[in-house]
């Protein structure tokens, strides 16, 4: 499902927000776009770690409201997973 981010539109609007989409192009697409694998390695780690974070239910629910305790939440949620590893 590459082809949802490989829009001109969601493109234009990170680059106007100051970000780079580092996303693998269409292969049908004739434009050939700015991509690194190295990079998208990465991306790939991070949206990993936020799927195993999001299994602890605090967080996926979004159970404390107040900012602050969410931010523990997820502290908390991502030292057991990284103690896990």
């Amino acid at each position: 499902m590459v082809g949802a981010y490989d829009r001109d539109a969601l493109r234009d609007r990170m680059a106007e927000q100051g970000a780079w989409a580092n996303v693998k192009r269409m292969p049908n697409r004739k434009q050939v776009l700015a991509f690194s694998p190295f990079l998208y390695k990465y991306r790939n780690l991070v949206e990993r770690f936020f799927g195993k974070i999001k299994h602890f239910r605090a967080v996926a629910t979004r159970y404390d409201k107040d900012p602050d305790n969410f931010l523990a939440s997820v502290k908390l949620a991502a030292l057991r997973v990284w103690l896990r590893a």
